[in-house]
């Protein structure tokens, strides 16, 4: 079982103290992909547990107009992974089915220490990501910010041809081969 907060002020305060991204969910209580969420994929033991363990859940009415405003959403579900400052990382909108969840929120937690330059911890959630969810819609994403986290990391390019090769072996249709496309000429 989830234990939502209900208020930002607090869920970032939590968040802080316990050194943990938050989850910010925005519903609609008359959205069917809401509904599912809740009674399949927010049910499923694995995401469950891997959200009170590891992140801060908030969750947000689309009626609570001052906050949805302030995220500009305009769609429910509306899945978004903030820093403990409540800065957004990452946006998911839509259901996502219990599969494709746990993978969702580590891409986001990995992008959250990517965007904070804390590169080897979004490497570690990048694989994470990888090693548990490889089919995953998010792991093209993660092996390309993986990449590119590496590469900044220690400066070294053949880790953005890597990510490049991997991408065009095991996702060669993805967007993200196509945007690493050019590393293949390192």
């Amino acid at each position: 079982m989830i234990a939502w907060e209900s208020e930002m002020g607090k869920a970032l305060a939590r968040a802080k103290a316990e050194q943990k991204s938050v989850l910010l969910e925005f519903f609609s209580p008359d959205c069917i992909a809401c509904k599912q969420m809740d009674s399949i994929t927010f049910q499923e033991p694995e995401v469950s547990n891997f959200i009170s363990d590891r992140m801060v859940p908030l969750r947000a009415p689309v009626g609570a107009k001052t906050l949805a405003a302030d995220f500009r959403v305009v769609w429910t579900p509306t899945l978004v992974v903030l820093d403990y400052y409540g800065k957004e990382h990452q946006r998911t909108l839509g259901y996502l089915p219990p599969e494709e969840m746990v993978a969702s929120l580590l891409l986001g937690i990995g992008k959250v220490g990517f965007d904070s330059d804390q590169f080897n911890e979004a490497g570690i959630q990048l694989n994470t990501l990888l090693h548990a969810f490889p089919r995953s819609f998010a792991a093209p994403e993660a092996v390309y910010l993986r990449g590119v986290a590496r590469y900044k990391s220690s400066h070294a390019a053949a880790a953005l041809k890597e990510a490049y090769l991997q991408l065009l072996a095991e996702y060669p249709e993805s967007e993200w081969t196509k945007k690493a496309e050019p590393y293949n000429l390192l």
